[in-house]
């Protein structure tokens, strides 16, 4: 049994040097040391010895399986590094070839108007200033002026989220300027940019979620004259100094007098015709509506502790998107929030 145990040593070191990968010194592993293997034979003829011979073969057994055990080991190790070194070898990366650029990417058209717009009014004097989008309807609507009853209350045209219809999503950033009005003493000059929500259906000029900026300015003697230059200002630097606007008598709660701006279309250039089609841009009028302003009413300015017999100011809010669409030559407001690269790209 000696004479067997140093034959199938020195057989089986010889296959582990010779094995070619690790399938094959796998295959050795399991001929030899496997439940079935040649050594494993040998060990269950340990009962047919006798007493003394038993653990003199044992030890032998035993001191031939740690050394075949170790060898395998090794050999695993070397096969292993070596197929490491061949993958490494065959997937090797050629740094000096040039990389496929990737597109970089670049400001969403609209963003990119409004940070000109904010930087136009931070150039006049005044201060951006943010809130939160989930507002009271004390703040969106009583404090400024709006009743109840008043159409831009009604369910049909704003997002609530409670039954008493306390809590919604802000139709305007005005609350903005109740909340700065509160806090701060005149002079105020603040632009309010943020998302704001209503139940507007989506066509070419309006979306249910649309960006505005807001602008209030309150100190003693100003009067129409200030709001007129200073959109006069905004207006011409943004779409440049041939820019058609037009100031209409208008209606609202929170400012008296008060006044719509409309800009001239500049896919029809005011005819409300293309190719002897209804402008699709304006919708026929050859103006697009930018924005509402006027006076600040004195019952907002009482309402924020704000004397309106020594104080007066006026207020704004602009749809960025609609400044986007006339700075851009953008016909129609969908296309900015779906996304596409083939239409943003273009910007």
């Amino acid at each position: 049994m000696k004479q067997q145990l140093e034959q199938i040593k020195l057989q089986t070191l010889s296959d582990i040097r010779d094995a070619a990968d690790i399938p094959a010194l796998e295959a050795v592993r399991v001929r030899v040391l496997g439940k079935k293997g040649a050594l494993t034979a040998i060990l269950k003829q340990m009962g047919t010895l006798s007493a003394e011979e038993r653990p003199i073969m044992g030890q032998i057994a035993n001191a031939v399986r740690a050394e075949l055990d170790e060898a395998l080991e090794v050999r695993k190790a070397q096969l292993q590094a070596a197929a490491l070194e061949a993958r490494l070898a065959a997937e090797s990366i050629d740094v000096t070839i040039p990389c496929r650029r990737s597109p970089l990417g670049h400001q969403h058209p609209m963003n990119r108007v409004l940070d000109e717009a904010k930087e136009i009014f931070i150039g006049m004097g005044y201060q951006v200033v943010d809130g939160p989008e989930v507002e009271t309807a004390a703040y969106n609507f009583t404090r400024l002026n709006i009743e109840e009853g008043h159409p831009s209350r009604d369910r049909s045209d704003t997002f609530y989220f409670t039954d008493d219809d306390s809590i919604l999503l802000r139709t305007q950033t005005s609350p903005m300027q109740i909340r700065v009005m509160e806090n701060t003493r005149p002079p105020i000059r603040i632009v309010a940019p943020g998302r704001v929500y209503r139940k507007d259906e989506g066509d070419a000029t309006h979306s249910p979620m649309f960006h505005q900026i807001e602008g209030l300015v309150v100190d003693e003697g100003i009067t129409m004259g200030d709001l007129k230059g200073a959109l006069e200002v905004l207006v011409k630097r943004l779409y440049g100094e041939n820019a058609v606007i037009r100031f209409r008598p208008h209606h609202f709660p929170f400012t008296e007098p008060s006044c719509e701006v409309d800009m001239q279309c500049f896919k029809c250039r005011g005819t409300g015709e293309v190719g002897g089609q209804v402008c699709p841009t304006c919708h026929g009028e050859g103006w697009i509506e930018l924005l509402g302003g006027g006076m600040v009413h004195p019952d907002v300015l009482a309402n924020c502790g704000i004397d309106p017999e020594i104080y007066s100011g006026f207020a704004f809010g602009i749809g960025v998107e609609r400044m986007a669409m006339g700075r851009l030559r953008i016909n129609d407001m969908r296309p900015i929030f779906d996304n596409d690269i083939r239409f943003l790209s273009q910007f």
